[in-house]
């Protein structure tokens, strides 16, 4: 049996909804698309759901172009029932970046490291690779079934923009996968969304960044200011210094603060550092070289400044801690 055979298996309705990680990204967008195709195919009708808001450009160009109907949990609440089966999608059950929806998550599809948070009917979960997209684009050629150029440029996207355009956590997989995509794939498409990546706006957010930015020999600490769409894009952007080969920053949104964090080279651990900095005071985690995170706060100015001052001892604590054991 394949991994799809298996999923579903499990699954007992004729509808179930499929989830992606809030704020979701091309690669969450484009699985659960892709998922959502595969499922059509075999009789189940499954509804796109996600907390938050699309608040990137390009993400949202992807969906228009795409036709992709993606519906927020908060309209969703007076429909949905405890007996709802959800399939997780890009993200797990406990992570801190997925709201905790009514319905009973049944499956998990993600490339991010297992949290053994909760079992689930059926799981497919690889770290190992570099974008979930991968592992739905498998699902499609494994089973012989034929992709549209709307699912295969969908998913190429995904791929692309979470490997950074194969140069970061990549593996052999998705390499295959775009490679068995290409001549279904629009590339004018792929071309137009990556040239699209910032409104005038963001411009704000570089430059807020730029101007805090603090350096303690390589690790580099900024504050991008409130709900910034492109910290991801940000935390790319302070790992290019070549002084700079840990990455950390933050951006104020409604209940808490939202951190991005990169590490190239020989530096620690992204996700494990992040997990271990923000112990106690809120959740993280991720790959070796790309990792989030959020912690809850509900104060004053004055109490943010301490609380971030916090959080940087906690970070500067466990790497020189991460350091000191390798060496």
């Amino acid at each position: 049996m394949t991994n799809l055979d298996k999923l579903l298996d499990e699954i007992n309705r004729e509808h179930v909804y499929i989830q992606t990680h809030n704020f979701p990204d091309p690669d969450a967008i484009a699985s659960a698309y892709g998922l959502q195709r595969l499922l059509e195919l075999r009789g189940v009708h499954a509804t796109l759901c996600y907390k938050g808001k699309i608040d990137r450009y390009s993400t949202g160009k992807l969906v228009e172009i795409m036709g992709i109907e993606l519906l927020n949990v908060d309209d969703l609440e007076k429909v949905l029932s405890d007996d709802d089966e959800v399939i997780l999608v890009d993200s797990q059950r406990g992570n801190s970046n997925i709201f905790d929806m009514t319905g009973d998550e049944i499956i998990c599809v993600d490339h991010h490291p297992d949290n053994d948070l909760s079992a689930y009917r059926f799981s497919d979960i690889r770290p190992e690779i570099g974008a979930c997209a991968t592992m739905i684009a498998q699902y499609f050629f494994e089973n012989n079934i034929p992709m549209d150029s709307k699912i295969a440029t969908s998913l190429t996207y995904g791929i692309r923009i979470d490997t950074s355009n194969l140069t970061r956590g990549v593996s052999k997989l998705d390499i295959e996968m775009l490679y068995r995509m290409y001549d279904d794939c629009d590339y004018n498409i792929i071309s137009m969304l990556e040239n699209s990546v910032l409104c005038f706006d963001d411009l704000t957010s570089y430059s807020k960044a730029i101007s805090s930015i603090e350096v303690y020999d390589d690790i580099s600490f900024a504050d991008i200011g409130r709900d910034c769409p492109v910290i991801a894009d940000i935390s790319d952007f302070m790992l290019a210094l070549k002084e700079v080969t840990f990455s950390i920053v933050y951006s104020t949104k409604e209940g808490g603060i939202k951190l991005s964090v990169r590490s190239e080279g020989m530096a620690p651990d992204a996700g494990k550092v992040i997990s271990k900095a923000l112990e106690g005071i809120g959740n993280g985690g991720g790959h070796a070289s790309m990792a989030g995170g959020f912690v809850p706060f509900d104060g004053n100015e004055q109490e943010k400044a301490a609380l971030i001052g916090e959080i940087k001892r906690r970070f500067l604590a466990v790497l020189q801690e991460s350091r000191a054991e390798v060496n």
